[in-house]
């Protein structure tokens, strides 16, 4: 049973070096075989065994005849005390000392005889010896509290700190069961568990998709591929990309984003190992196995937007979902920087197998972490339930999509335009930006695969940046819409900005500047659009990313073959000419009919 107990200092000099309790120390008094600690008197003096982790401190009490008596100065209404008895053995007491001015007794005083003492209790070591001191003296205008005796075992306590009216510090051992010191990966927030394994599935899902904008390098060598197959290859993987879009959102949206975005990492990882088998059979198995990769990597961001719109609050959405989306921009990074020294050293096989076997490592991890909704955890703490849920009522999974009231929305026809308008250049970018550095800049390989990193690596810095900036906004008062509109303009306006530039420049480190900032400044529409799903309607929000990155998908589908195309009959600078005009048009339609309320529900 947990007990509570009041160790009082006053007028005793320094305690514990500064006169200031120890907080949060934890006594422990145990009444079990060799080791219990006993009470016994001496004289009508009590000796007490306290078994204390509490170091070096300075602990006073007063006994009065068989029955023992403490001092206090109390400024709190109720605390619960322990007490001993003379025949030795470990007592209890729980009741109630209610603050009084003047001096008087809880109880009526049952006086014994023997000489009155004071006792004090200074020891470093755990567990020490009440022993007499005359330095001590009960002094007056102090309450006094008779402990009556009942038995029982006492196991364990903690202390806390009262001010006193003078200023004299007391600390308390207050009933209730001891704290355990809780390792921090176990006291870690679980609903930032969730983040951290999403972002882990979105650093493998571009790990796997960009490996094949090196590997496509040296395997156009071998196969003898032109420029319009390379655009065929590149795209075929959003054939089955755009397929899972919406059927992802929906699977998402019934059955919980648990199952759906483990069911897509493990299908992208079997698909991404046969992909040099493929190769070595023939061109069509490999557009087929490309396909079948864009069908597990297609469920990955509806099943995301569906969990997190369950775990993240209103205030950390922002970023929430920067952190996850940096994901996908440090797997660009990875896989760029590591597939070419795996090229150089095994093959442009391994890198096939080696990035699609980490797909396995992940998996064990998200079957023993994962839960598609709060309410599905048991070991979730009430306190983080309670910042979750938010009070609010939780509903029924979604049964049906009401398909007609959602495309009757303006805003959800704003979210599909601008991410069409938004994918368009970044897909060209995901996909081409090797081709680029290697046929326009003149860089090799390595130096095309390491240079690729630093546009994704911004990308990764400034999608936090802007995703903290958003939340601060929206926790200033800033409505909702006009951040998303900020945050979204600026992902539009930068990218198309930088990338006009790229006409102008003369020397490849300034090309690499331009596309480093064209991506920085793109990384803001993770607080923009991509956040926007979750505002307009939490409900359907794996359906509207769904719709709204089928768009997504087509623009990369449409862009990425169109600028193998272009690059036939044209140049790099039509290729960007494109891209620069779609991202003004979605700042326009963006800027009118988006907004930041619910209007889904």
């Amino acid at each position: 049973m947990a007990i509570g107990a009041l160790i009082s200092h006053r007028n005793f000099g320094s305690f514990i070096g500064s006169g200031k309790v120890c907080q949060g120390e934890l006594a422990i008094l145990r009444h079990r075989g060799e080791r219990s600690a006993i009470a016994g008197m001496h004289e009508n003096m009590f000796y007490q065994k306290l078994c204390s982790r509490m170091a070096n401190g300075l602990i006073s009490a007063c006994s009065n005849g068989p029955f023992l008596r403490t001092t206090f100065h109390l400024d709190q209404n109720i605390l619960k005390q322990i007490s001993v008895s003379p025949n030795g053995r470990q007592l209890i007491s729980s009741m109630s000392l209610h603050h009084c001015e003047k001096s008087r007794r809880v109880y009526p005083p049952q006086r014994s005889g023997g000489s009155f003492g004071c006792y004090s209790f200074s020891s470093p070591l755990t567990g020490g010896w009440l022993e007499p001191s005359d330095e001590d003296r009960l002094g007056t205008n102090r309450t006094c509290t008779y402990y009556k005796s009942e038995e029982y075992d006492i196991t364990e306590a903690k202390v806390d700190s009262f001010p006193s009216p003078d200023g004299a510090n007391e600390a308390v051992l207050v009933e209730g069961d001891m704290q355990e010191a809780v390792p921090w990966w176990q006291s870690f927030p679980k609903r930032w568990v969730i983040v951290l394994l999403c972002f882990a599935a979105f650093l493998l899902c571009n790990m796997d998709r960009v490996n094949m904008s090196i590997a496509i390098l040296p395997m156009s060598q071998e196969f003898n591929w032109n420029s319009a197959t390379v655009g065929l290859i590149q795209s075929s993987f959003f054939w089955g990309y755009l397929l899972t879009q919406i059927l992802g959102g929906i699977w998402a949206d019934k059955i919980g984003g648990k199952l759906v975005l483990g069911f897509g990492v493990v299908w992208w990882s079997v698909a991404t190992i046969l992909t040099p088998i493929a190769a070595k059979i023939g061109l069509p198995f490999l557009l087929i196995m490309r396909a079948f990769m864009g069908i597990g990597e297609g469920v990955a961001m509806p099943a995301m937007n569906n969990l997190l719109s369950k775990w993240i609050p209103v205030s950390e959405r922002s970023r929430s979902l920067a952190l996850v989306y940096s994901g996908m921009y440090l797997g660009s990074v990875t896989g760029l920087a590591f597939s070419p020294i795996l090229i150089n050293k095994f093959g442009w096989p391994s890198v096939f197998y080696s990035f699609g076997s980490l797909g396995s490592i992940w998996f064990a991890l998200w079957l023993r972490k994962a839960y598609s909704s709060p309410k599905e955890d048991p070991e979730l703490s009430k306190e983080e339930r309670k910042l979750i849920v938010g009070g609010s009522i939780s509903k029924e999974p979604v049964k049906v999509i009401p398909w007609r009231l959602i495309l009757s929305k303006a805003p959800v026809w704003a979210l599909i335009i601008s991410h069409f308008c938004h994918n368009w250049g970044t897909f060209i970018l995901l996909t081409w930006m090797p081709t680029y550095y290697n046929q326009v800049l003149k860089f090799n390989l390595t130096e095309s695969g390491l240079f690729c990193v630093l546009p994704w690596l911004t990308m990764a810095v400034f999608a936090n940046i802007g995703g903290w900036i958003a939340d601060t906004l929206v926790s200033k008062g800033l409505s909702i819409t006009a951040v998303r509109k900020i945050m979204q303009s600026i992902g539009f306006l930068g990218p198309a900005f930088f990338l006009t530039q790229l006409s102008h420049v003369r020397t490849p480190a300034l090309a690499v500047l331009c596309m480093a900032c064209s991506q920085g400044s793109d990384a803001f529409s993770q607080s923009g659009l991509y956040s926007n799903h979750q505002d307009i309607g939490p409900r359907y929000a794996g359906v509207l990313l769904g719709l709204s990155n089928t768009a997504g998908v087509l623009a990369g589908v449409f862009g990425t073959a169109a600028t193998g195309y272009i690059l036939q009959r044209g140049s790099w600078d039509d290729v960007f000419k494109v891209s620069v005009a779609l991202y003004i048009i979605g700042t326009l339609v963006w800027n009118l009919f988006s907004t930041g309320e619910k209007v889904l529900d």
